[in-house]
This record gives C-alpha cells, sequence and structure tokens, in this order.
C-alpha cells in the first residue's frame, strides 16, 4: 500500500513540476489585437432614428383600408439589422421591409395598412425588434374609424 501511494505521490510530483513552462508566452499578439477589436466594435450599437414615430390617418370611413410609409436611419456607428415588426393586432399589417444590413448613415422604410377596423379613436402599436441597444423601438398609428354608414342601426332592423 506504501508503494502505491509512493508511486501515486511520485507521479503527482511530476506532472505539476512539468508545467512550469510561462502561460503568458504561449498568447500571441495578433490574438490580442483581433481580440481588443472585436470588443471595441461589440461595445458599438447602430441607432434607428424615425422620421415620425406616430401617423396619424385621421377621419376614415369604417372598413376603408389606408396605409403610410415609416423612413428611419441607421444614426449608430454599426450596421443595422432588423429581423422582425410585428402590429399589435391582425388590422394592422406592416410589410416590405429589407432584412439586409444597413450601415451607418443609410435609411430604410416599411409600409403600415390598416383595414380600418374599429370605432372611433384607435390606436395600434408597431414593435420593430432590431439589434439596437434597446432591442426593439416602437411607432404608432392612430385613426378615427367613422361608423359603416351601410350597416343597419338597431333601430333600424326593426
Amino acid at each position: 500500500m506504501k508503494k502505491i501511494i509512493l508511486s501515486l505521490s511520485a507521479l503527482c510530483l511530476v506532472a505539476f513540476t512539468s508545467c512550469k513552462e510561462n502561460a503568458a508566452k504561449k498568447i500571441e499578439e495578433s490574438n490580442v489585437a483581433a481580440a481588443a477589436e472585436r470588443d471595441a466594435v461589440a461595445s458599438q450599437f447602430p441607432v434607428i432614428e424615425f422620421d415620425k414615430t406616430e401617423h396619424d390617418f385621421g377621419e376614415i370611413e369604417a372598413k376603408t383600408p389606408v396605409e403610410t410609409v415609416f423612413t428611419y436611419k441607421n444614426t449608430g456607428d454599426a450596421p443595422l439589422v432588423i429581423t422582425d415588426i410585428k402590429s399589435s393586432c391582425g388590422c394592422t399589417v406592416p410589410q416590405d421591409w429589407s432584412r439586409d444590413p444597413l450601415n451607418p448613415g443609410d435609411t430604410g422604410q416599411f409600409t403600415v395598412k390598416f383595414n380600418g377596423s374599429g370605432s372611433n379613436k384607435v390606436s395600434k402599436t408597431i414593435t420593430v425588434t432590431a439589434n439596437t441597444e434597446k432591442g426593439s423601438e416602437v411607432v404608432k398609428i392612430t385613426a378615427f374609424v367613422k361608423p359603416d354608414p351601410n350597416k343597419p342601426t338597431p333601430a333600424a332592423a326593426h
């Protein structure tokens, strides 16, 4: 038993003393420079600025489809990538945006179609998911939907 313990002790001693080579000598300067550059770029984000954050369609007839265009610009230091645009309901459809990276200083746009559903004052939000620092931005559409003149009123239904 003493021989086994003595042998394991000697093996551990050899293993620990053979690793005396300085780990700092193994680091390549090119890797350090590449990591520093990567970390500097990682702290830069694109910034999305809209020409408007809200669009008011004004008064519209019920069931009348309308649309508007939101234009945006990348005012940040990194390429902007919009991964998704969703509305708060199915009656509002965002479409026609580019999934390609948008370089700093460049502009893009997307269309929002609203089918005129609802009544009175209607407000819908559109969430733009992108690689900005916040991760998402919100724009809004509003309208005053007038009653459908062809819809029978409860008094006329008798």
